[in-house]
Formats: structure tokens, sequence, C-alpha cells
């Protein structure tokens, strides 16, 4: 794949003075795509060139397995530890019993330039958990302070509400994206995500910029979806991306083989999200 990016004034790749642009992808439903963007678009980001960290915050793990299997992932959350240790919901210890680290929990190079820090089921408790913990939607910035300026690129990969993990995800990033599915429950609640992560962004004193909206898992062609699509660009305007990602076998068909989309043969699926991550990294100013 050819390298699009501008070449950067900041020399070596990985080693970011400025901090790293990172980009949550965020929506309160599940199913419209939000993983296979995630996890694509970091894959992308990767064969760019750009030194990238894909951070898996939902409990149901589906970002983790498209990027490796069940059993590396077993291995790995019982020696090394998840995301979940970050958040302090596991408080499992290395040998010499402290705390794990983000270092600890890093799966270097899943894809190309890509590293991955992997979740856990344990995530689904996790408001139960930490309930009356002080400063819990910063314990994952605070986990990866001393990482961090060693990336371009941290992408995250949310669950579908505005839970700890992806409170989490939002005071650590620098933008977001929003997948919509072109179905009417999905556009439902984007206005009111839109005004929630802003209230968020002031409560913190963190600004979080609003990337984009990313029209995902589009079906065959029909009037109200159509008409669905319509709307959403009317309501949003140039905030909603042109490229539309078609709903796709070779997606899930990559996720099961632990590969991203662009090691599939489906050319105009790998077509689809090379054209929007060119409109994300613009959006975000890397490109």
């Amino acid at each position: 794949m050819p390298n699009i990016l501008k070449k950067s004034s900041k020399g070596n790749k990985g080693s970011n003075e400025k901090g790293p642009v990172i980009v949550s992808c965020v929506n309160l439903k599940g199913g419209v795509g939000k993983t296979a963007i995630a996890v694509n678009f970091a894959a992308f980001c990767g064969q760019q060139g750009l030194k990238t960290l894909l951070v898996d915050l939902d409990p149901q793990t589906n970002a983790t397995f498209s990027c490796i299997s069940v059993e590396t992932w077993t291995d790995h959350a019982a020696k090394n530890g998840t995301v979940a240790n970050l958040l302090g919901v596991r408080q499992h210890t290395t040998a010499e019993g402290k705390a794990k680290t983000a270092q600890d929990v890093l799966l270097e190079e899943v894809f190309s330039s890509v590293d991955l820090i992997p979740s856990h089921l344990d995530l689904f408790t996790i408001d139960l958990d930490m309930g009356s913990e002080v400063a819990r939607e910063t314990r994952l910035r605070r986990a990866l302070k001393d990482i961090v300026s060693g990336y371009d690129i941290v992408v995250c990969d949310c669950p579908p509400n505005l839970t700890i993990p992806t409170q989490n995800a939002l005071a650590l990033s620098t933008h977001y994206v929003v997948p919509v599915s072109p179905d009417f429950l999905s556009s439902l609640g984007i206005a009111l995500l839109i005004g929630r992560v802003e209230k968020l962004s002031e409560a913190l004193e963190t600004p979080i910029k609003h990337a984009g909206i990313v029209m995902s898992r589009v079906g065959r062609p029909s009037y109200f979806r159509e008409q669905t699509i319509q709307t959403l660009r009317s309501e949003f305007g140039d905030k909603v991306f042109l490229t539309e990602i078609k709903e796709r076998s070779a997606v899930s068909e990559a996720a099961a083989k632990n590969v991203s989309v662009f090691g599939m043969h489906d050319e105009a699926a790998k077509q689809e999200f090379s054209d929007f991550s060119v409109e994300l990294l613009k959006a975000v100013g890397l490109k």
C-alpha cells in the first residue's frame, strides 16, 4: 500500500514530543461497526508508517480477538494482564509484587507498526467494582502517561455506552469519531452523545474534538436507508465523512483470521477503509 501521508516534521516515528493524536470510537448503540473501524483504521495507520497503539476498552474484547487468537489472549492475560489491570479492576501483580504497568500488558506488533492493549471480560462489572473510587475517569490516562509519547496515534475501541471504560478513553483522547449504521435506532442518540462528550470534556477540563461521523455497515440500497443517510448528512453537514463503509463478509472473515481487512482479497472493502482512514487522518491533522 503506498504511503499517502506527508512526511513528519518530528523526525523519527514513535518519538512524538507533542504527544500523539488519540482517537476514540464511540456510539451509544452496539452493532454499528465501531470495532471494525477501530481495528482497520489502526492497521491502516500502521501501514502508513505511523507508530500506532490500539486500546480495547470493550469487555466483549472483539477488537482484541480481531488481532490475536483466544489462546494468545488467555496466556497473555494470565501472565501479563490487560487493560482491566490498568483500570484497577484486576489487582494481579508482577513476580516482584508490583502492579501491572502499561508496558507489562502491551502486546507488540499485532499488525505492522501496531501494538495492542487487550481487553478483559472483567470490565463488564467495572462500574460496580469502582463506584466509589476517586478520579476513576482518568486511570487510563495516568496508566499510559509513560508510553504514549512513543506513538504517533492511539486508537481506542469503546463499549456502546458512556460507562467508566468509555469515560477513560475520552479523558485520554484528543478526538472522537462516531460510527453510525444507517438505521433509525443507531442514529437516534448521536446528538445526545455529542452533548454528553462536551459535558465530560468541560468537567475534566480536557478538550476533546469531534472528528466526525462515519456511515458504517451500510447494507443493500433501500428507500428508508437512503432517507436516514440524507437526514444525517443534512443535520450534521460536513461532520459526516464522504466515505461509507459497506456491510461486507470480508470484514468479519478478517477478524476471524486475526488480520486486518487489508490482508483480505476484497479490493472494494480495502478501498473503503483506506478512503475513510485518509478522511479521518485529515480530520485529526495527520494528513
